[in-house]
């Protein structure tokens, strides 16, 4: 039987999906803003087709609304979607995390160690898209690291949606505030010693916390 492996480069959609996901997650593009597809077309060099395939992944991902014969926008969470959101953190990373203690505790470690390690050059310089980026890849080492497909993939339903929500909501605050990566700090302390009932109680209130500095921010009650 002949191969069906295609060892071809990213498609035209992807490459131009991937850069626009970063924008939104980075605060390029605020919640709720309008996202002109011939814009995007002209700045990238490109025709409207893959840019317009690349806005239905970015849909798919929760992180763009498209509007028929209106446009497409970044998406802004309800009040219900916040807490939809935190209550799936909630369930699904503490389970992570006591998988990638079992499956692979030293890569998953180092990975948080390095996240943390990085938070505190982006606190001393009030860079809010670097502490994002830091505090995105702590959370995402514990599905990497888990060993599981399925609760990686899930995740990633989601992951999308919360980066671009810290980015723009809750890192501003934990630049200047430091209680962030303190509770940051102590996750990974906990993680070292196993001790997962202490880490799920911390990760909670670290992720509720976040849901109503999502919720003060967008003014939604």
């Amino acid at each position: 039987m002949r191969s069906l492996k295609l060892d071809t480069p990213k498609s035209l959609s992807q490459r131009v999906m991937q850069q626009l996901r970063q924008a939104i997650i980075e605060g390029e593009f605020a919640l709720g803003a309008a996202i002109s597809e011939e814009m995007v077309a002209n700045s990238f060099g490109v025709s409207r087709t893959p840019v317009r395939e690349a806005m239905g992944q970015l849909q798919a991902q929760g992180l763009v609304v498209i509007r028929p014969q209106v446009g497409s926008f970044v998406f802004t969470p309800s009040a219900d979607d916040i807490t939809a959101l935190c209550t799936f953190r909630i369930a699904l990373e503490p389970k992570a995390a006591e998988l990638a203690y079992r499956h692979d505790r030293d890569g998953a470690a180092a990975s948080m160690t390095a996240a943390v390690a990085a938070m505190e050059p982006a606190i001393s310089t009030k860079d809010n898209i670097a502490y994002g980026r830091a505090d995105a890849a702590f959370h995402e080492a514990l599905f990497t690291h888990c060993g599981n497909r399925y609760l990686a993939e899930s995740y990633q339903l989601v992951s999308g949606r919360v980066a671009a929500l810290r980015t723009n909501l809750t890192s501003p605050i934990d630049v200047r505030t430091r209680t962030s990566f303190d509770e940051h700090r102590k996750l990974l302390d906990l993680f070292a010693r196993g001790e997962f009932t202490a880490f799920e109680e911390l990760m909670t209130t670290h992720i509720t916390n976040s849901g109503l500095v999502y919720a003060r921010a967008l003014k939604v009650e």
